[in-house]
């Protein structure tokens, strides 16, 4: 890609056959560090933002919305399609037409904007969610948080064999899915639309000022973006400096969806939006030939601000846990604070290894010298501007390359760099770099030259503020760089020493660390390795035996120096295979094998609340799940490799993502019966594994209103899956979750989902694995 790198070497008054000269460090002045930030986190889905009287205020899907005086301490002050929410009277009444043509109990992401009339208006939508049947209203208030009522619907789309808003019969591969507004004024005061999502691609319309409404005979408008099924949707319009920037999210919008956050730019309010290839991006369209959802051919387009990535912390690394990263970052909104002046972007994200937990995140939005914008690293922490000066971007860097720009599950991990006294890179990386006045560098990696822009934010893991750095780089991806501290090697390898942990007890194998800090090595031996491996792998004492007690020890070395950390660690005996849990829910939660009841909770697990009640089920009685109700079952129901769970579900209404039977040994590791999946499998019914990805589609998706028999079986990495007694699912590699004997188990709820809701009858809980002539039997009525 063409980036004009000598327009930018002459705009630094350097040559580009000039070598890069290192220049003195100038000293950094003693200074007192800031304080270090405090953040709370709301959940919205597609935030749209918008700031009155000093507050800023974020609208997302599924009618969430949370406000904020400072960008980092964000208060939820809605969420969910239902009559409780603040922001209507009662959605479910006031938006029954939207959600009644788009059969969709819920709303997606809405746009709300304030009119000269000095109203509100929130552009509103609904989706049908597995095809592009949506519909596209206006709601006002007084008031930006409401209530809002309606003014009506401005759009429809998936109506299959009749005429679309153009006249034409609809076409989804050409027309557009009727979601996601963005409403803004340009600069001449004239009021714009752009929407779209999937379908036929990104579209703007014109809108009248004192309405609110489309200016009439546009149809769908134009063509802005995509087509063909392309999964690019999101769109929001930012203004600066003579260009109109259309930041989208490529991708799906699940944690193995890819999302990543894309931006073109034009000189109209209503384009051509073009690349920094110059490429117009009303021809950037999926391949009609291929397999639906084609994102070869869309990837290679716009400028890629943000994707899946991760500063890794290893053994011994400051802070805790993985370290810090997003999974599918999207639904983005550019905004400048009214306050400072300064732009931003918020958008939400997930998070490595945790699922489809997400949250708002805002980062501060730079400009290189050609206009792009780029984002800063790491999340605004109330930093502020000041001059970075060159001892601090001498040293070692994190840095993530968000190249290539494929639409994908990978994460993009920080490699260690370091950029000399002398001026070169070197690591992961090489190459030239040279100070350019108070905040960026020119960098030559690999031929090619461009800029960065440095500052100081906050590292949650190094509990400091430290040098970052942000640029786009000629191939059209960010680079993003967080400065790392070093320690002399004893240093490391006392951090290692501190850092290691093993569990006391597993049943699973465990992993070893060999690699620490600073390229810090542990080598292990063990005290009988028949029991665990110098690798970890574990081989349970057979049932009827006594369990094993092993000592582990751990040698770290880091140059000349080294240190020594033992482990003892209990292996339990294995147990004598069979049923281990039976609920059959006539009029109680008593388990009928002599374990413990389960426990009413509420949406969430953890969360108080929970109505019990129980109606007709496939026998005696089932229990009815209103939507707002879980059972936690007892801790450590079944562990280790081999367990199976055979259960009668009866729908009253499906949502994505939702758990029917959910068991996790943390946040980040689960498995998961989903009757309605996510479009990974096209939305069938499944078994779903986090921490290491496993989507299983069941070739089916249940129906409401009906009795439906599943099973699944998970054996040493196999997992089985059945529908009403036949075989659905056989795989392998099913990764192991339940590795400890304290697990937690839930009917209806997780941690983030909406809870289920329908009724569910006689759950069987075994350590074993069923054969399809057991799951034959049990499935029979």
């Amino acid at each position: 890609m063409s980036r004009h790198p000598l327009t930018r070497l002459a705009a630094a008054g350097v040559a580009m056959g000039l070598a890069l000269v290192a220049s003195p460090a100038v000293a950094k002045p003693p200074s007192t560090p800031a304080p270090a930030p405090e953040f709370s986190n709301a959940t919205v889905h597609d935030p749209d933002h918008i700031e009155v009287d000093g507050v800023h205020y974020v609208f997302g899907s599924h009618l969430a919305a949370a406000s904020s005086t400072d960008l980092m301490n964000w208060t939820q002050i809605a969420e969910g399609v239902n009559p409780a929410n603040p922001l209507f009277d009662d959605v479910t009444v006031e938006l029954a037409e939207a959600l009644e043509w788009a059969q969709s109990p819920t709303l997606w992401a809405p746009d709300v904007i304030q009119l000269p009339d000095g109203q509100f208006y929130m552009y509103y939508n609904a989706c049908k969610g597995d095809s592009p049947r949506s519909a596209m209203g206006i709601a006002v208030a007084d008031k930006v948080t409401g209530p809002y009522r309606d003014l009506g619907l401005i759009l429809k789309s998936g109506m299959w064999g009749q005429p679309s808003e153009d006249g034409t019969i609809y076409d989804a591969r050409i027309h557009p899915n009727v979601v996601d507004p963005d409403v803004f004024f340009d600069q001449q005061g004239r009021l714009w639309m752009t929407y779209g999502s999937f379908s036929g691609g990104i579209f703007s319309l014109e809108l009248d000022p004192s309405t609110g409404f489309p200016f009439p005979d546009q149809g769908y408008g134009k063509h802005l973006w995509g087509g063909n099924h392309a999964r690019i949707e999101g769109p929001a319009v930012h203004y600066r400096d003579g260009f109109y920037y259309l930041f989208v999210t490529y991708g799906g919008l699940d944690a193995t969806g890819g999302y990543n956050i894309r931006v073109a730019r034009s000189t109209s309010p209503d384009g051509p939006f073009l690349d920094a290839d110059g490429r117009d991006m009303s021809t950037v369209k999926a391949d009609p030939s291929k397999p639906l959802f084609d994102d070869a051919s869309i990837a290679e387009s716009a400028v890629k601000l943000a994707g899946n990535h991760l500063f890794a912390r290893t053994v011994g690394d400051p802070g805790s846990g993985p370290g810090t990263g997003y999974v599918s970052p999207g639904g983005s909104t550019a905004f400048v604070d009214d306050a400072t002046g300064r732009t931003f972007l918020a958008f939400h994200t997930r998070f490595p290894y945790r699922g489809e937990e997400h949250q708002v995140r805002v980062h501060e939005l730079l400009f290189d010298a050609e206009g792009w914008p780029t984002i800063t690293p790491l999340r605004y922490g109330g930093e502020t501007r000041s001059t970075t000066f060159r001892a601090d971007m001498v040293g070692t860097w994190a840095v993530v390359d968000h190249a290539p720009r494929t639409i994908d599950t990978d994460l993009h991990p920080a490699r260690q760099v370091t950029f000399t006294q002398q001026g070169a890179i070197t690591g992961a990386l090489t190459g030239a770099w040279k100070k350019l006045g108070r905040q960026k560098a020119l960098l030559t990696i690999d031929g090619s030259t461009f800029e960065v822009a440095f500052t100081e934010q906050w590292d949650a893991d190094q509990s400091a503020w430290v040098p970052t750095f942000t640029g786009i780089k000629p191939d059209g991806a960010a680079l993003w760089g967080v400065k790392r501290t070093l320690v002399s090697p004893a240093g490391a390898v006392a951090r290692v020493v501190a850092d290691l942990t093993l569990p006391d007890s597993t049943i699973t194998n465990i992993t070893l660390p060999t690699v620490g800090t600073q390229g810090s090595t542990i080598s292990w031996t063990s005290s009988d390795s028949a029991v665990i491996a110098s690798d970890g792998t574990v081989t349970r004492p057979a049932a009827g035996e006594p369990d094993a007690v092993v000592t582990l020890t751990a040698t770290v070395t880091n140059g000349e120096a080294t240190a020594v950390k033992t482990f003892t660690v209990t292996v339990p005996a294995r147990v004598a295979g069979g049923l281990v849990a039976s609920y059959s829910f006539d009029g109680s939660l008593t388990d009928s094998v002599g374990g413990a009841p389960g426990q009413i909770a509420g949406p969430r697990i953890g969360a108080p609340g929970g109505t019990a009640a129980y109606v007709p089920g496939v026998s005696g009685e089932a229990y009815s799940f209103d939507g707002s109700t879980g059972i936690r079952l007892p801790d450590g129901l079944v562990s280790g490799g081999t367990y199976s769970v055979s259960l009668w579900l009866k729908p009253e209404q499906l949502t994505q993502f939702t758990t029917a039977f959910f068991a996790a040994r943390t946040d980040t590791s689960w498995v998961s019966l989903v009757p309605y999946g996510h479009g990974g499998v096209g939305g069938q019914t499944m078994v779903w594994s986090g921490t290491q990805w496993y989507n299983a589609g069941f070739g089916q998706r249940i129906p409401t209103g009906t009795w439906s028999h599943v099973a699944f079986s998970v054996d040493s990495g196999k997992l089985t899956g059945w529908i009403n007694g036949q075989p659905a699912f056989s795989g392998t590699g099913f990764p192991d979750v339940l590795t400890t004997q304290t697990g937690i188990f839930s009917l209806a709820t997780n941690w983030w989902d909406t809870p289920y809701k329908g009724a569910m009858d006689e759950l069987r809980v075994y350590n074993a694995a069923l054969t399809d002539a057991q799951v034959t039997e049990l499935a029979r009525r």
